[in-house]
């Protein structure tokens, strides 16, 4: 295991975080999404280094086999974080891809660090611009369903995290987009993260505004989503998005669920690959 140090915790101790590092080219840095860890990006990690980039994912810290400190889990942080990857692999020319919840970081760190580094950006399934419903976001999901899932985690964190990732996934009665061991598998990289950490970034993706981050991106932007995504309904999130980004472009993918990087690996790797005009 390789690791990149992320400053100090409150204790004054070392916060280090898991990456791999994949690949020679242009970099595109891929981060993963909540409850999971580098490993949900199996599909991209083991193709997209075939077409001539490179590709860098890391564990979130709270997740995976990064350090798992009490506190440090607000966008503020996570975006330094990130900026602590990319200055100490001292990348240029980046593609930042966040799905998900990885979304928060990527519009965080083009306003917060001017996006140093970065060439593109991709937001897959991105919880951005604003998930809750507040007087001046009546659009958004109530902080109830919210307040639920931290209940759920508290009350029975493995049957929580294994009942989210079917949806996560599309799995339903009728529809069986993936394998019972691949929810099994992902289940077991949910359980990886500390229960601090799981909680407290619900709090953070659902909570967090980025309505005033995404106007200040630069540079070429994508996003995709499925429009059955029932984690992070397009509505609520990439069709606002799209329209904060001065130039970007929402692909949206028919009937794919939120894990879409597993469902519709394919075709993303096949957009991904063509936005960052990697050789084929």
């Amino acid at each position: 295991m390789e690791f990149i140090k992320a400053g100090n915790d409150a204790t004054g101790k070392p916060v280090e975080l898991n990456y791999v590092d994949y690949g020679q080219g242009n970099p595109v840095v891929l981060i993963h999404g909540w409850p999971l860890d580098l490993q949900s990006w199996e599909y991209q990690l083991a193709e997209l280094p075939l077409h001539g980039v490179r590709v860098v994912a890391y564990d979130r810290r709270g997740f995976g086999k990064s350090s798992k400190p009490w506190d440090g889990y607000n966008y503020d942080t996570m975006a330094d974080d990130l900026k602590a990857v990319l200055d100490q692999l001292d990348l240029q020319n980046v593609t930042l891809v966040g799905f998900s919840m990885g979304g928060g970081e990527v519009a965080r760190y083009m306003s917060r660090h001017n996006g140093a580094r970065v060439s593109k950006v991709v937001f897959v399934s991105a919880v951005t611009p604003y998930l809750l419903k507040t007087d001046d976001n009546p659009d958004g999901v109530d902080k109830s369903t919210f307040d639920g899932m931290i209940e759920g985690i508290g009350k029975d964190r493995p049957g929580f995290l294994a009942d989210f990732v079917k949806p996560f996934f599309g799995v339903s009665t009728l529809s069986h987009p993936v394998s019972q061991p691949t929810l099994a598998w992902n289940t077991s990289i949910a359980l990886q993260g500390t229960p601090r950490a799981t909680t407290e970034c619900v709090k953070a993706f659902s909570a967090t505004d980025f309505r005033q981050d995404l106007p200040t991106i630069k540079v070429p932007t994508l996003f995709i989503h499925g429009d059955a995504d029932k984690t992070v309904p397009l509505e609520n999130s990439a069709e606002r998005a799209v329209k904060l980004v001065t130039g970007a472009k929402l692909l949206t993918y028919d009937g794919e669920p939120h894990g879409l990087i597993v469902t519709a690996k394919d075709r993303f790797n096949a957009d991904l690959l063509e936005f960052v005009g990697a050789a084929s």
